[in-house]
């Protein structure tokens, strides 16, 4: 079926209104790219652009993924219709619509639907549906995308992204269905019941364990200054709890950001990865002279921090400075009380830093590297509960996404939002900064510096254009980058490792679309196709005996890889 069969089926549909008046200015060419795919669904889920067209995210295209879901469910069992499903949704436009829509689909099923009144955070969905012992959980975001987008993302039992073959079996499902405007929706919503303290109690109570060292809250919470943005999202209702009853008042909030509002229209990008995202926090804080600002994305599952330096000024964190400053507080405080256990372990990404791997190295903890995406570190989790062979102390991704303890299986700012201001008020005690401890954990470890850079493919062809990139990065062997050989080669998509001398071995990850290469100097680099944007996203690290070091390799890997990229 070509798009035009599509698009000439969906301007014969009785749609919505908004979407039938959007459907009639779009130009041959916006039609083409809102009709040529269906909206890709995979491990993350879907997400994209809001608007009409089977490459959107709509109505029709929730109704038509959830049926598939349904479907799947339907197969499992009476068993797994009587568990249900745990819906909730994030401040962006439409979302809480998208939610309903979902919510009725199921019910029509007669699958049981636990569905949130308001927003929540990506991480409480995640606990919700361990602690209601739920068949699938539904998240209605886009996270940290941009105004434009929305996204539905879909969890498993043990509150983890869903497997793959469930992947495939919602896949194959929307396959199947003939006619997605005849998707029987119940309006009354017989097996829809609406959840809300019952959950957030429940999950604050687990929030609350987060806390290593509650008397150094009580001696230097009261004293300890800083800001907090949600970013116009989900963060401010339960991240405000969070924060108050693990004893942190002093705080101020930005309130232009605390305000619910799906154009974040303080911000270009409600991303704390993003150093713009966090300014006017860092003007709240020069003001105030606060020691930290801390950041939370709209769906409140990554969370990025700025901290305060001797001359006033703010420096803005990465995710792998801040994963190392907490990892190195929380083993350091399991070592002091005598409960740090002998086979404990992190978890991290294949793409993130080895700051944090060689701080857990030296208090005799294992780091364990897995692909990209935080269903991978739920799954090791999982791993780790049955096998009994590492305790899961630590897991993280440089995309600022942190899980101190498993009561959920996905990122989460509101535990790192807690941890995070009671490392501050450790580092106060001692008379130090952030970034005090920060050089001292260089000094002990190294310079640590990594770097992301985003390659955007849009459009029909894009996803082609970097299938080419990766097929020629395979075939042309990487023999230097910069003035540094390349001693290994991995390339997880089949599954090998080879080294300069042609030794091979096997990769314990799963297959996936990534290629990293190890240098003789510690350094690496990887490539991988983003699996939820049109992008091909470059990691770099880098490892130095000095800052102005680390800062002059990483430059110059950054600039030999574009010119290997754009060749």
């Amino acid at each position: 079926m070509t798009y035009q069969d599509t698009l000439a089926r969906w301007q014969q549909a009785d749609l919505p209104a908004d979407l039938a008046a959007e459907l009639k200015q779009l130009s041959p060419a916006e039609q083409e790219d809102a009709f040529y795919q269906n909206l890709p669904f995979g491990t993350a889920g879907m997400r994209g652009q809001m608007g009409v067209g089977t490459n959107r995210i709509n109505v029709v295209m929730v109704a038509l993924v959830t049926e598939a879901l349904a479907a799947y469910i339907d197969q499992s069992g009476d068993a797994a219709k009587k568990a249900g499903v745990v819906i909730a949704f994030d401040s962006r436009h439409h979302s809480k619509e998208f939610a309903r829509v979902a919510s009725r689909v199921l019910s029509a099923h007669g699958i049981k639907v636990y569905r949130f009144s308001s927003l929540r955070p990506t991480p409480e969905l995640s606990f919700s549906v361990r602690h209601l012992k739920a068949f699938a959980g539904i998240m209605i975001t886009a996270s940290h995308n941009p105004k434009q987008d929305n996204g539905y993302k879909v969890y498993g039992a043990d509150g983890g992204q869903m497997i793959p073959e469930a992947v495939q079996a919602v896949i194959d499902g929307m396959a199947a269905v003939e006619n997605e405007f005849a998707i029987v929706q119940d309006e009354t919503e017989a097996n829809v019941q609406v959840v809300d303290d019952d959950l957030d109690n429940a999950y604050l109570a687990e929030v609350k364990t987060i806390s290593v060292d509650r008397d150094l809250i009580q001696k230097e919470g009261a004293d300890l200054k800083f800001v907090y943005t949600p970013l116009h999202g989900t963060g401010q209702y339960i991240g405000e709890k969070a924060l108050q009853q693990a004893g942190f008042t002093n705080y101020t909030i930005v309130k232009e950001q605390a305000e619910l509002d799906g154009d974040f229209p303080t911000v270009k990008k409600p991303n704390p990865e993003d150093p713009a995202a966090l300014s006017l926090a860092i003007e709240y804080a020069k003001k105030e002279e606060a020691d930290l600002v801390v950041a939370t994305d709209p769906d409140a599952d990554r969370m990025g921090a700025a901290v305060r330096l001797a001359d006033g000024s703010y420096q803005v964190l990465s995710g792998n400075q801040i994963a190392g400053l907490m990892v190195n507080y929380l083993l350091a405080a399991k070592k002091k009380n005598q409960t740090l256990p002998e086979n404990g372990a992190i978890v991290t990404s294949i793409v993130s830093s080895r700051f944090a791997s060689e701080i857990a190295k030296s208090y005799g903890v294992a780091t364990l590297d897995v692909l990209t995406g935080f269903k991978y570190i739920a799954a090791m989790i999982d791993r780790f509960e049955e096998k009994k062979d590492y305790t899961y102390l630590f897991g993280f991704e440089e995309s600022f996404g942190y899980l101190v303890k498993p009561f959920a299986h996905d990122k989460d700012a509101i535990q790192a939002l807690v941890l995070f201001a009671e490392m501050a008020a450790y580092y106060k005690e001692k008379g130090q900064s952030f970034a005090d401890g920060l050089k001292k954990l260089y000094e002990q470890h190294g310079y640590f510096e990594e770097k992301t850079v985003a390659f955007d493919f849009p459009g029909v062809n894009g996803h082609e254009e970097m299938a080419a990139l990766m097929t020629k990065f395979r075939n042309q062997k990487l023999e230097t980058v910069g003035d540094q050989l390349v001693l290994a080669t991995q390339d997880f998509a089949s599954q090998r490792q080879v080294d300069r001398a042609g030794a091979e071995k096997k990769l314990p990850q799963p297959k996936a679309n990534v290629l990293k290469y190890w240098l003789a100097d510690g350094s690496w680099i990887a490539l991988r196709p983003s699996g939820t944007e049109p992008k091909l996203k470059l990691y770099m690290g880098v490892v130095a005996d000095s800052q102005a070091e680390a800062d002059a390799k990483l430059q110059n890997f950054e600039t030999m890889m574009k010119e290997k990229i754009k060749a």
